[in-house]
């Protein structure tokens, strides 16, 4: 039984993300969290206006969350029937990223999956400050789906590695139970240097990497581009991937492609969603 956490803001990219989630675990016993987290008001002084009694609380702000967790559950029963599949809703007041993070150790979750807003055609996607907080403050694996996002089984997922790093067995094995649940290939991209050959330690994880998934079906792929996210956008559209996966670990690798400086922006295809895995 897998627990999958969905943040909802009962907007559309959100109700992108039930759906993607329910599709992509069709053949998956999975309860599906489904939280709606109402932020803190700020009075006009800027100062953050704390304390609300729980009486005001239950019968203003969390009554209305409620009716519409309970509206949106109604949606989902709209989609196709899975008997697999349970929902369970509620309706929370505070700051987002403490409330995923104690979701997570209460609920025993797997995976955290987030609507993120989209743009048109390769223009640069706000990722939002409360999916960036999960991405790099909460210890879970997150599914991103941008807003444009159409469930295709994923048969090709990309995966962007520098092989700087080794991986956890148990991050690998996140990776290999999606391919093998799909089958789906996976594709390895590195972004090299020009005229830069592998170091010992790189070709070390490299040949690991290898051997771990030789029961996948997998390739190894290289492309020197000066400009990491560029390579990762020319990667994606080059090989049409589904999906591609990254390891929080390496966060200096991770926020290049994903993040610009001092504002939280992905540069790649708005088309896909991208799976990122804790240790």
């Amino acid at each position: 039984m897998k627990n999958i956490l969905i943040p909802t803001d009962f907007s559309d990219n959100a109700w992108n993300a039930i759906k993607y989630g329910t599709a992509l675990y069709s053949k998956t016993r999975c309860t599906f969290h489904i939280i709606h987290i109402n932020p803190i008001s700020y009075n006009s002084g800027g100062e953050a206006a704390m304390y609300v009694s729980p009486e005001i609380l239950e019968e203003t702000i969390l009554k209305e969350s409620k009716e519409k967790l309970e509206n949106l559950l109604k949606e989902i029963e709209r989609l196709p029937l899975n008997t697999k599949h349970t929902f369970k809703t509620s309706a929370l007041y505070g700051f987002f990223t403490d409330h995923i993070k104690q979701e997570v150790q209460d609920k025993n979750i797997d995976l955290i999956i987030m609507g993120t807003k989209g743009a048109t055609g390769l223009k640069a996607v706000s990722l939002g400050s409360n999916t960036g907080n999960v991405l790099t403050k909460v210890r879970c694996a997150v599914l991103a789906v941008p807003e444009d996002a159409e469930y295709n089984t994923p048969r090709e997922i990309g995966f962007p590695t520098d092989f700087q790093l080794s991986y956890d067995i148990k991050v690998l094995n996140h990776i290999k139970e999606l391919a093998v649940m799909h089958s789906s290939a996976l594709r390895f991209l590195y972004v090299s240097q020009k005229g830069k050959d592998l170091s010992d330690l790189q070709k070390k994880n490299k040949e690991f990497i290898k051997n771990y998934f030789r029961e996948n079906e997998h390739s190894f792929h290289t492309l020197t581009i000066k400009n990491l996210d560029d390579a990762v956008q020319a990667f994606v559209e080059s090989r049409d991937l589904d999906m591609l996966v990254m390891v929080a670990k390496n966060l200096n690798f991770l926020e290049r492609i994903l993040f610009k400086p001092a504002v939280e922006k992905i540069s790649y295809h708005t088309k896909i969603p991208f799976l990122i895995v804790h240790e």
